[in-house]
């Protein structure tokens, strides 16, 4: 199968190129550089010209707060590239798979988020994201939506890391009333590859059960044996520009391991790293 992914130098990017070469696939890696999916009629042209059996659309606008300030920004490559992509897709017959967000949601439901629950985004990157969800639901009749969330991973700037790089300052606060899932890229690859022998639709691929981000920080503490001075303080203690979710946990359907077990794998592999 040939397989164009683009983002392909982003934090997923460059752990599902390997994943996917792994299993046989002939993988077309690219990213702005190569591959400016803003632009309309090169995205047409390069991708008529691959003819790909299958587009993985990794590539996004990913910095929630700063969002806020560059809406413009963030609409053209979330929203606009996305359809760019979809309509191309959709003229070589390609199938797509795009990777969304769990910041589709409002988190108003307390109960985990269905992939067949009602969408009320309340930040801009949430709203970009679903504007790509919909214009791939509108251009591409072979589509798979996953919908991740809290991700991290070995080749990108992530939360674990953040953490790890703050744990000697003097007292730690880190906000406890915000609830996701946990989700390692490698954890994403392995549902991207499972979906494809899956009916087409939205599907969520995140870690199972859930956490805070306070609860997240402690995880990532004591599986490091790191000693931290760490608080749990909320969401209007520790302001930002963009508004999150207060609740965003997703049902998975089993598609994915327990977020604490995929974070020990992470952290071994870290270690030899």
């Amino acid at each position: 199968m040939k397989v164009l992914i683009t983002g392909a130098n982003g934090m997923l990017g460059k752990d599902l190129c390997p994943a996917l070469e792994d299993i046989g696939c002939f993988v077309i890696p690219t990213d702005y550089d190569t591959l400016d999916i803003t632009d309309e009629n090169l995205t047409m042209e390069t991708i008529k010209k691959i003819h790909p059996d299958l587009i993985i659309h990794c590539a996004a606008y990913t910095n929630v707060d700063k969002a806020e300030e560059e809406a413009e920004k963030a609409h053209l490559i979330n929203a606009t590239g996305t359809e760019n992509v979809a309509k191309a897709a959709s003229s070589t017959a390609a199938t797509m798979v795009y990777v969304s967000t769990d910041y589709v949601f409002d988190g108003t439901k307390n109960s985990p988020y269905k992939p067949d629950d009602k969408t009320n985004p309340i930040n801009v990157y949430g709203k970009t994201k679903l504007q790509g969800e919909i214009a791939v639901q509108k251009y591409v009749k072979k589509h798979y939506i996953a919908r991740t969330s809290w991700l991290y991973g070995i080749h990108g700037k992530n939360f674990v890391e953040t953490m790890i790089s703050l744990a000697n300052k003097e007292e730690l606060k880190v906000v406890d009333d915000q609830k996701g899932c946990p989700t390692w890229t490698m954890e994403l690859v392995q549902g991207i590859i499972k979906l494809l022998e899956k009916p087409y639709g939205i599907y969520h691929i995140c870690g199972s059960n859930n956490t805070t981000w306070y609860g997240f920080s402690k995880a990532i503490f004591e599986k490091t044996n790191l000693k931290v001075n760490l608080k749990p303080c909320t969401t209007d203690e520790f302001p930002r520009p963009a508004k999150r979710p207060k609740y965003s946990v997703m049902d998975n359907n089993g598609i994915a391991r327990d977020w604490q077990i995929a974070l020990d794998d992470y952290l071994k592999l870290r270690s030899r790293k």
